[in-house]
């Protein structure tokens, strides 16, 4: 199993990642939008922060096995 710090640090990479993609989701909206888009900025945000922070998580999972195996195929007992 990988580490404490391997772990928080995959966690907040999921958040950084929901927060990367909650702007791009605002700007992607912001720009095909005219006016008052407050529905439609939110579901912007919304999506995109799944998506990114979904896509992420993959990642960090995937990092963190790999982590956890070369561990134990490096140990010496």
């Amino acid at each position: 199993m990988p580490s404490v710090t391997a772990r928080v640090i995959a966690f907040v990479s999921i958040l950084v990642g929901g927060l990367a993609g909650a702007l791009l989701g605002h700007g992607f909206v912001s720009t095909q939008c005219d006016g008052n888009c407050a529905l439609q900025s939110g579901i912007g945000m919304f999506v995109g922060s799944i998506l990114v922070a979904g896509g992420t998580a993959i990642i960090a999972v995937l990092v963190l096995r790999a982590h956890g195996e070369w561990r134990e195929s490096t140990d010496p007992s």
